[in-house]
């Protein structure tokens, strides 16, 4: 039996705030020490309609922190109205800081994309609830130092979502061939727009892989 305490999403995740929203990307690689625990893990959540989470860290953690949210947001909209993105992002730091303050901290590293009235925003979450809204781009995990040179090197402000993905998955497949402990089956991709979200395809990740070959 896999040892939930053991098991780490090494994990590069990367987001970023494009012309027409936001996109979410992460590889599939978790560990259990030096071994390989899974190829094919779950690191992009969707939490509400229009918005998207990513974690690295403890996979047993974030998963737990999305299925968290998403039932407090959809509560909230059921008892009150529309969410914003911003009040979603300081509902999931103060779960972080509450459980923090009671010695039970979340081994995480979470980024919270989504779209409302005001656009498309991007925030970053530590797991003692700091908060951190992004202009730009926000990124998470152990080989995220290197997909960082990747969107620094790429990044133009007014990209569409369509260049951002493309920019987010030639990041990761830089942290893959440096990084031990990034990997996996491919990697999972949202984009989350005044539409709604809308996950990549397997095929479609492919193919744009092939071309950056």
């Amino acid at each position: 039996m896999v040892n939930i305490e053991t098991l780490k999403t090494g994990t590069t995740t990367v987001a970023m705030i494009c012309s027409d929203g936001v996109v979410l990307a992460a590889d599939q690689k978790a560990t259990m020490g030096s071994l390989v625990a899974s190829k094919d893990t779950q690191k992009v959540f969707e939490v509400s309609p229009k918005m998207c989470m990513t974690m690295a860290g403890s996979a047993g953690d974030g998963q737990a922190m999305a299925r968290l949210l998403r039932a407090e947001l959809t509560l909230y909209e059921l008892q009150e109205k529309k969410i914003t993105v911003r009040a979603g992002a300081t509902l999931l730091s103060n779960i972080l800081r509450g459980a923090y303050k009671s010695f039970i901290p979340e081994y995480v590293q979470l980024v919270l994309g989504g779209y409302d009235a005001r656009g498309p925003q991007l925030y970053s979450v530590d797991a003692a609830g700091g908060l951190s809204p992004e202009e730009e781009y926000a990124f998470s995990g152990s080989g995220s130092v290197i997909a960082l040179g990747v969107l620094e090197d790429g990044y133009k402000k007014g990209m569409s979502t369509e260049q951002g993905v493309k920019l987010l998955l030639r990041s990761i497949k830089a942290a893959r061939e440096r990084d031990v402990y990034t990997g996996g089956k491919l990697m999972h991709v949202a984009v989350v727009t005044k539409d709604g979200i809308k996950w990549i395809t397997e095929k479609e990740i492919k193919e744009i892989i092939a071309k950056l070959e």
